[in-house]
């Protein structure tokens, strides 16, 4: 599981590249305002970035540690309330028809932020926290997603602006390739994906599942 994390922050750091390209071509307006409204809200990340927080939580002081998982706790009682059978790896796979963001939790801040609203694990957020703020635009023209922020981007339209797309269908491959490799690493059933929520994916017990 080491090599695979190491491929996928590999992967991660060419995303991070991109975003940093792209800075210049918006006029310095891309830069966030720390308003927050990105990190609140239970949505899904994939078991790789699960692995990469946990990684970096290990880290953490023991202090943190329990901290944060206090508040993971008081999440996950509230979220087998609703779902009994909402239960170790924690995989969303394993749930019907769960809407996500998850309906009624949409205010509820991500766990990992601190008391200045800034991110512990910065270094290891998922995927989707790095993308956050611009369209998925690829090279070919393929939109993955037409959305961005507008608290930074103002009125700028960068569905228009060609220099920001990128190699996405490629990165996107190449994400679900290593997932499928970890999976297989886990022994994990096959399934049509393999999600959880960043507060149950700090939770998971990656000792337990069987390695190969």
């Amino acid at each position: 599981m080491v090599e695979i994390l190491r491929q996928y922050r590999q992967l991660l750091a060419a995303v991070d590249a991109w975003f940093a390209r792209c800075q210049p071509l918006l006029g310095g307006g891309s830069g966030c305002r720390g308003c927050g409204e990105c990190c609140v809200g239970l949505f899904d990340i994939t078991l790789l970035d699960a692995a990469l927080l946990r990684q970096g939580f290990d880290r953490l002081p023991a202090e943190t540690r329990d901290r944060v998982t206090g508040k993971l706790r008081t999440i996950l009682a509230r979220l087998q309330e609703r779902f009994p059978g909402f239960d170790q790896p924690y995989l969303l796979s394993n749930l019907a028809d769960v809407p996500l963001p998850l309906a009624g939790e949409e205010n509820t801040p991500c766990p990992l932020l601190n008391a200045a609203g800034r991110c512990l694990l910065y270094e290891h957020r998922p995927l989707t926290c790095r993308l956050y703020g611009l369209p998925h635009v690829d090279l070919s023209g393929e939109v993955f997603l037409d959305e961005w922020c507008s608290h930074s981007l103002g009125d700028l339209d960068p569905l228009a602006m060609s220099g920001l797309r990128w190699e996405f269908r490629r990165t996107f491959a190449e994400e679900g390739h290593l997932l499928r490799a970890l999976t297989v690493r886990l022994q994990l059933p096959a399934a049509a994906d393999f999600d959880t929520l960043i507060p149950t994916a700090l939770l998971i017990d990656f000792d337990r599942l069987k390695m190969v």
